[in-house]
């Protein structure tokens, strides 16, 4: 199995499709969208603007807005922030979430043509791991969207890290990458307490390594994209 990896904020022009595609946003996109699956959600559609969000909800049944702009405010007159914290005591069940953020939703749009394609975090590597393993996949390419100017984007190399070397067969104790989250510079901003839109119990739950037992598979249906859980048995 070969890798690759590619910085969303370094991407010039539309990049082409590939075998396998991972999209990594631990803080905090895909973290909420793992959380929202757990806590019940029949899927997430994302979508690339706070506007194509407010369309979808009159199209889809049950629909809940979820969503963040740049820097991790709320989208004024969204349902919830892009929060995993938040999400973990909502009631979802049965409930579609329609999804817009400024980094891992616009990842998954930009390589939604690969072959394969997977919303990744930290709390579901070892379940994307596993996903990747039974498809056969001869190439994976992980996409950072963590890093900006003034952030290292750590947080999600960390768990590319983990997830090649878990394909690999050298992993080592998920603790050494849960940290690698927490010091990031973005992780170290949700430790602080101190700034708005970035609580704490948001980076408790990002930071929490294979959390979740299923893998998050990115489709194309009528146009739309949508994740749904996709569970394996992990040894």
């Amino acid at each position: 199995m070969r890798f690759s990896r590619l910085f969303l904020n370094r991407l010039n022009g539309q990049p082409a499709a590939c075998d396998t595609v991972v999209v990594i946003d631990v803080l905090r996109s895909f973290t909420t969208t793992a959380v929202a699956l757990d806590r019940g959600a029949l899927a997430i559609y994302p979508v690339q603007d706070p506007d194509s969000a407010q369309s979808a909800r009159a199209r889809i049944e049950h629909p809940v807005l979820v969503g963040a702009v740049a820097g991790g405010a709320p989208v004024a007159g969204f349902d919830y922030g892009n929060s995993p914290s938040a999400l973990a005591i909502a009631d979802l069940a049965g409930m579609n979430v329609v999804m817009s953020t400024a980094a891992g939703v616009r990842g998954l749009h930009l390589f939604r043509h690969a072959q394969r394609l997977y919303a990744g975090s930290l709390v579901c590597a070892r379940a994307t791991a596993a996903a990747i393993d039974e498809t056969g996949a001869e190439e994976v390419c992980f996409v950072i969207t963590g890093e900006w100017d003034d952030r290292d984007g750590d947080e999600d190399i960390a768990c590319a890290d983990y997830i090649e070397s878990l394909l690999c067969g050298t992993a080592m104790t998920p603790d050494f990458f849960a940290q690698r989250v927490r010091s990031s510079d973005f992780g170290t901003r949700f430790a602080a307490g101190t700034w708005p839109n970035l609580p704490t119990g948001d980076l408790e739950i990002a930071a929490h390594a294979d959390r979740f037992d299923f893998a998050m598979p990115v489709k194309q249906e009528a146009e739309r994209l949508v994740i749904r859980k996709h569970t394996l048995r992990i040894q």
